[in-house]
């Protein structure tokens, strides 16, 4: 199937192709101007050797989960000449031919490396103006070989990233009151799957008739997400649809649902959303960060007593995945499907 980079650059688009129109609730189109509200983590002082400093900001980063299942992540370690790197060579790949590009289609969910456009054309009535290029890092890591420096480049950032995952999850066990690495041993996060999604959003003629990604959560524990200078990212808290806008060299996180089942729901996924815009192509690199896929994953034991039942079925991660894959992307209806 055509990718939408293709189309756009290809005609002389003025209008959009009918079977892209998303239809929109009021709800859906109004927004809420609250990003001053939205939780601030200073990594460098989670993982601080004063005490002080650090007990601080795990409260902040137990806060953000529960209140909000996101935040935004400053003082990362991860170098603004690298995430640079990683969104020019990110717009190369998507400038190849289509017919280079194709060699990297596939068809099944977990194929290590897959080009593709909206989220699932099998199943999709309205298509998603997004291509994207989706790659299994971790354990075993998979890339596309062109352009030239695309594959190391991607190497190392998915590599940092999973450092700064690392001090996430050890803060947000401590949060929970378990063991610093509870969940690194509970989820087999050594032999975890990390998934890079690299988004690209065209310029759109008519962007208000059309959706990048509809309302969903992420699958998996966080993801670490950035992107060029166009905003599109916008996230749902107590019912209202709020725009985010990042602070310089910084990462937005999402909780993902694995994160609310482990939790037995203290910890919320974020719905969230991609819109598009009429100025010029959005990029963004996201990274899934979850479970070892054989991993069976439910309410940790520490967290469920008489008082706080498991709210959640065991489910193997693999599954689940496959269970979100393989459906039209809607709000929280995947997890949906294994509440008790």
């Amino acid at each position: 199937m055509l990718g939408v980079k293709e189309l756009v650059d290809s005609t002389c688009l003025r209008s959009v192709p009918f079977n892209y129109i998303f239809l929109k609730t009021p709800e859906d189109s109004t927004l809420y101007y609250e990003t001053q509200n939205i939780p601030i983590i200073d990594f460098s002082e989670l993982t601080s050797s004063n005490p002080n400093e650090r007990s601080k900001a795990i409260q902040q980063l137990g806060d953000a989960c529960q209140d909000w299942g996101f935040f935004v992540l400053i003082n990362h370690g991860v170098s603004e000449t690298l995430r640079d790197e990683v969104l020019r060579a990110s717009q190369r790949f998507f400038d190849l031919s289509e017919k280079e590009k194709k060699e990297y289609v596939g068809q099944d969910i977990f194929d290590p490396i897959k080009y593709g456009t909206s989220f699932n054309v099998m199943v999709e009535k309205t298509l998603f103006w997004r291509d994207y290029l989706k790659c299994y890092v971790h354990p075993h890591f998979n890339a596309p070989s062109k352009p030239p420096g695309f594959r190391e480049t991607l190497e190392e950032f998915t590599r940092k990233g999973r450092e700064v995952v690392d001090g996430l999850l050890k803060g947000i066990s401590l949060s929970l009151g378990l063991e610093e690495n509870y969940i690194q041993k509970r989820m087999k996060v050594d032999l975890g799957s990390q998934v890079l999604a690299i988004n690209y959003y065209p310029r759109c003629p008519n962007p208000e008739l059309v959706m990048g990604l509809p309302a969903h959560t992420d699958h998996g524990l966080l993801t670490l997400l950035m992107h060029n200078e166009l905003e599109g990212l916008q996230i749902q808290h107590n019912g209202k649809w709020i725009p985010v806008y990042p602070l310089p060299n910084s990462f937005f996180i999402n909780t993902g649902d694995h994160m609310e089942i482990l939790t037995n729901g203290k910890y919320k996924s974020v719905v969230h959303r991609a819109v598009v815009n009429g100025k010029g192509a959005r990029i963004s690199v996201g990274t899934a960060h979850g479970p070892c896929l054989e991993s069976d994953v439910g309410p940790a034991p520490e967290l469920v007593g008489d008082d706080n039942p498991a709210a959640y079925r065991a489910i193997k991660y693999r599954d689940y995945i496959h269970l979100q894959q393989s459906n039209q992307l809607d709000k929280k209806s995947c997890l949906d499907r294994i509440r008790i």
